[in-house]
């Protein structure tokens, strides 16, 4: 049996609103508009909620004549779908919807090399894709994958090669909701571009703006969404600054880091270049070099005066973390959205008291080939205060401060708690 091996990596999974907008019409743009359930999923230490890990996932088609239906997380930092397969027999796969390959005509068993399957064959090519935590087994096909369950209009569809999983590891996969992952990243993170779900799109349907939009809601009243064949610029309080990614045949949505200023101090790292940071919809925490996480914690962190018996850190005023980017373009990140929302208590053993500090929720990213050393994520906390463009065929991102819009026609999404 072939085995292709295919490193794929999803940070640990998944706002500030600078201007409000009460709008009542939908603007034309983007050809198709996915709101995004939000799931949370809480993290214990000595018996105690600290954190959570959160996970944005919309729903996908896939299949004719009769389609069927997936929850997945839109990734920028994967390349490739996968969903459960039916030959998944497992208490994981059991949780979640699994496609059934006999019930699409237009499904094709394919190998590894993009051939369809010889009707005497009696193995398959597999695949094995491991993420940050976990992995999955899959077989491959080709199909017909859809934005809306509408199938009069093709816009939003494209042919490609889909991973059926067929073997799901217990963590995360039980634990998060959504179905299976659908990876943005660039084409050349593709172990094929026949496995890139935009760069099908863009390539099959001729998008007049090759483009997607992220943008995360903190009101339960408005959902987070995404947006493809353009963006919503109601989703905008300012426009958007555009920054060229940096080194594209990796596939990363990756940026030239100029700088990185924490407090008011400049961390050392980039002084001699080599700093990028990388827009990661997969990923719910700010990501940096272990090797400057102590000190990035350390310049974050503050003491709450009056020592309360707890507080909303998030609530809490802080320092503002800055990333300088190429072109003048700056993320300036406020404590709001990097803070802990628990606190942390600190014995002091001279005076065998405590004080309560607020800290910031980093993730160390350890030395990497593909990454590097110097290596930064933008994850949920920047891209929940600012909303993301993606310029597939220019090769860039746009920034732009998310404005909270207020429409009624949008239905109320739905929020889970796990605990």
């Amino acid at each position: 049996m072939a085995i292709v091996a295919s490193m794929i990596k999803l940070f640990a999974l998944l706002a500030p609103v600078r201007g409000l907008v009460r709008e009542g019409t939908v603007q034309a743009g983007p050809v198709a508009t996915i709101p995004l359930d939000k799931q949370y999923v809480p993290v214990v230490r000595n018996n105690k909620i600290v954190s959570y890990k959160t996970a944005y996932f919309g729903k996908i088609h896939i299949g004719n004549p009769r389609q069927q239906s997936f929850t997945v997380v839109f990734d920028t930092g994967s390349a490739h779908l996968f969903v459960p397969s039916a030959t998944c027999r497992s208490e994981t796969c059991a949780r979640h919807h699994r496609f059934f390959r006999n019930a699409s005509d237009s499904a094709v068993d394919l190998d590894h090399d993009g051939n369809p399957v010889k009707k005497n064959a009696t193995r398959r090519d597999q695949v094995n894709i491991a993420f940050g935590t976990g992995e999955v087994t899959g077989e491959f096909v080709r199909d017909t994958v859809c934005l809306s369950p509408n199938t009069a209009s093709r816009k939003d569809c494209t042919e490609l090669r889909v991973i059926l999983a067929s073997e799901m590891t217990q963590e995360p996969f039980m634990t998060f909701e959504f179905d299976g992952v659908l990876g943005l990243g660039l084409a050349s993170l593709a172990v094929d571009p026949e496995f890139s779900f935009f760069g099908q799109m863009s390539k099959m349907n001729g998008l007049t703006e090759q483009t997607f939009g992220y943008f995360l809601s903190r009101s339960d009243k408005v959902p987070s969404e995404i947006s493809f064949g353009g963006h919503d610029k109601r989703r905008l309080a300012t426009p958007l600054e555009w920054v060229p990614v940096h080194k594209p045949e990796l596939g990363y949505w990756q940026l030239k880091l100029l700088g990185v200023v924490v407090a008011g101090e400049r961390l050392p790292i980039c002084e001699e270049g080599g700093c990028v940071a990388i827009a990661d919809t997969g990923t719910s925490l700010l990501g940096a070099p272990r090797a400057v996480t102590q000190r990035m914690h350390w310049l974050l962190a503050r003491k709450v005066p009056e020592n309360p018996a707890e507080i909303d850190c998030r609530t809490f005023p802080g320092p503002e973390l800055v990333f300088e980017l190429e072109g003048g373009v700056n993320v300036t990140i406020g404590a709001e959205d990097y803070s802990r929302a628990t606190g942390m208590r600190v014995l002091n053993n001279k005076t065998n008291s405590s004080q309560l500090i607020c800290r910031a929720s980093l993730l160390p990213v350890d030395d990497g080939e593909v990454l590097g050393p110097k290596a930064f994520i933008l994850g949920e906390p920047a891209l929940r205060k600012y909303y993301t463009a993606y310029d597939w065929k220019r090769q860039r991102i746009g920034f732009g401060l998310s404005a909270l819009v207020l429409d009624l026609e949008q239905p109320r999404r739905r929020k889970t708690w796990l605990g």
